[in-house]
């Protein structure tokens, strides 16, 4: 076995010499012994014929190129092409993983949920006529209580301090006002 093995390793040193001058009948008989070597040891990290498939074609497609730099002082010629091959298909893992995660933060950032905005801009003024006319039925103390602090932004005390009422009695003013138009707001409904 070490004699087929040994004649094996020299028999391919010297169909790479050869591929490495350019001779395509010495790169048919290589293909033919080493395409499923490659396909193997891309399969094997792909887990994908397809895939596989592909990084093959790409592998021996380098070998052909590259076969006038292989030095057999380096390594066997089925060495240099596994290293090759299982390079390249980590290449692909790595790539075909890239885009999985840029595919997904594309759809997620383009992504927008099929609206009516005719629809929408309808109900929303419709939702305001309601409060508009529910805020007419409050007082005028929580009217401007409510209005301050929703409409404004403006905190309780801040609300408290301009209309010169203490705090309580502002927070007293917003939650009834705010119970009211809830109330309001229900039988509109």
């Amino acid at each position: 076995m070490a004699e087929d093995r040994a004649a094996r390793t020299a028999r391919l040193a010297e169909l790479m010499n050869r591929v490495g001058s350019g001779d395509t009948e010495a790169f048919g008989e290589l293909y033919d012994d080493i395409a499923p070597l490659v396909y193997g040891t891309a399969i094997r990290v792909l887990r994908d014929p397809d895939h596989a498939s592909e990084v093959t074609q790409e592998v021996l497609v380098e070998v052909w190129r590259a076969a006038s730099r292989f030095d057999p002082v380096g390594g066997s010629v089925t060495a240099w092409v596994a290293t090759i091959a299982h390079r390249r298909a980590v290449d692909r893992v790595r790539s075909v993983h890239s885009q999985r995660e840029r595919d997904a933060r594309a759809g997620v950032q383009d992504y927008s949920p099929p609206r009516d905005s005719v629809a929408e801009e309808a109900e929303h003024n419709l939702e305001r006529q309601r409060v508009m006319e529910c805020m007419g039925a409050l007082s005028p103390l929580q009217r401007t209580a409510v209005h301050s602090a929703y409409y404004e932004g403006l905190t309780y005390r801040e609300v408290a301090e301009r209309d010169g009422a203490a705090l309580p009695t502002v927070k007293s003013r917003i939650r009834d006002g705010l119970k009211r138009l809830r109330q309001c707001l229900e039988v509109q409904r």
